[in-house]
């Protein structure tokens, strides 16, 4: 039995590793850059007081076990710091390692338990990303339309 599990566990890690392209990332890099608003180099403290509430509760945190609703009920220091951090990142222009880890969770849909193509595979993020994560969105979403215009694309 602890074979057939350790034999099935290797298969799911095979097939999402197929499918997340792990191994054949394509490197791309960014020559010129258009805005519709000037580039900022930090964020407000209120800006990541917006993020931290946007947070989902009641979600399995990631690879940095740190659930949501810890953050939502820290104190203004915890605030603090991650505001520090997300500003910390965005000078650096580079994310900390650990956050470019997720935990994939297989999630059966139906047919063949035993074929791997009948999963999908759910990432857990680290709370902080997600953090930065509605951060850049809350800048983004106001500014797309300027940036897209009429050549929408689909969106």
């Amino acid at each position: 039995m602890v074979t057939d599990c350790h034999s099935t566990l290797a298969k799911l890690r095979n097939h999402f590793s197929q499918l997340s392209n792990v191994n054949g990332g394509i490197d791309v890099r960014q020559t010129e850059t258009h805005t519709a608003i000037p580039l900022l180099s930090e964020t407000s403290a209120f800006e990541v007081e917006l993020a931290i509430e946007k947070l989902k509760t009641r979600k399995s945190p990631g690879i940095d076990q740190i659930p949501a609703e810890l953050i939502k009920a820290g104190s203004k220091t915890i605030r603090s710091e991650i505001y520090k951090l997300i500003n910390s990142i965005f000078n650096k222009e580079e994310f900390p390692e650990e956050w470019k880890e997720s935990i994939i969770v297989p999630i059966y849909k139906k047919g063949d338990e035993t074929d791997c193509s009948n999963y999908r595979g759910i990432s857990l993020l680290p709370t902080r990303y997600k953090i930065l994560s509605n951060t850049l969105l809350s800048w983004l979403t106001p500014n797309t339309e300027e940036v897209i215009g009429d050549q929408k694309g689909g969106f």
